[in-house]
């Protein structure tokens, strides 16, 4: 359920007391039998307030942000690393999640790499198991981010079913040529552009990490996904 948003008073508040104090302007000026000088004047002075007042409250509408609406996301926490990583790689790991899950959007997160989900952790369905499907097959071969602002308007959506159901927004960040970072928002269009390029060097440093941690398959061919999720040459 989307959460209300807590500017949305104080966008409303100068067209509301801008129209609120132009009707009473002009009901005292038509209830006044006898009008003088200085009372035309002072009316006049504060219609141009009260237009003021209404222009500035539109103007808000458009110039301030509106937080994207966010949800609870379908599943349960959970934190699970390959069990036979390195006590350095899953330190690693534990603490490029935190990060990650603790200062931006992301609630869900996943590393794939060399075929092998090595670490899940957030609010996540019980679906274990990763099937790259088009967008990650591209996001290796292609060795670019992809970034869904708002997943449910993406056909593409349907291979995340190891993400929540409801999940908003979608970063596929490459972790190296054989990996792949799939982060899950509980937003639309939030994660800003200090967020990727951050996300992006947690990539390039875990990459580093894990091609020492698996150093057979760095020294042999270089390994991309088949359609069925494969590894091959």
């Amino acid at each position: 359920m989307a959460k209300p948003d807590p500017n949305a008073m104080l966008r409303w508040l100068p067209i509301g007391v801008g129209m609120l104090a132009g009707t009473l302007l002009m009901t005292n000026r038509l209830l006044t039998p006898q009008l003088t000088d200085a009372q035309a004047r002072s009316d006049a002075l504060g219609i141009m307030v009260s237009a003021i007042l209404v222009l500035t409250g539109l103007l808000w509408q458009q110039v301030q942000p509106r937080r994207p609406d966010s949800v609870e996301l379908v599943g349960r926490e959970q934190f699970e690393l390959e069990p036979t990583l390195s006590d350095a790689a899953k330190t690693e790991l534990a603490w490029a999640s935190h990060l990650l899950l603790t200062n931006t959007v992301t609630r869900s997160l996943i590393l794939w790499y060399d075929g092998k989900t090595l670490l899940r952790r957030g609010i996540l369905p019980e679906q274990p198991s990763v099937t790259p499907g088009a967008i990650l097959n591209r996001v290796l071969t292609k060795q670019q981010p992809v970034y869904l602002v708002a997943l449910k308007l993406y056909p593409g959506r349907l291979e995340f079913d190891y993400l929540p159901e409801n999940t908003q927004g979608v970063i596929c960040q490459p972790v190296g040529s054989r990996g792949v970072l799939i982060l899950g928002a509980h937003a639309p269009r939030s994660y800003t552009r200090q967020d990727e390029n951050w996300i992006g060097a947690i990539a390039d440093k875990l990459s580093n990490t894990l091609s020492q941690e698996f150093p057979a398959a760095s020294k042999g061919q270089n390994l991309t996904p088949n359609n069925h999720g494969e590894l091959t040459s």
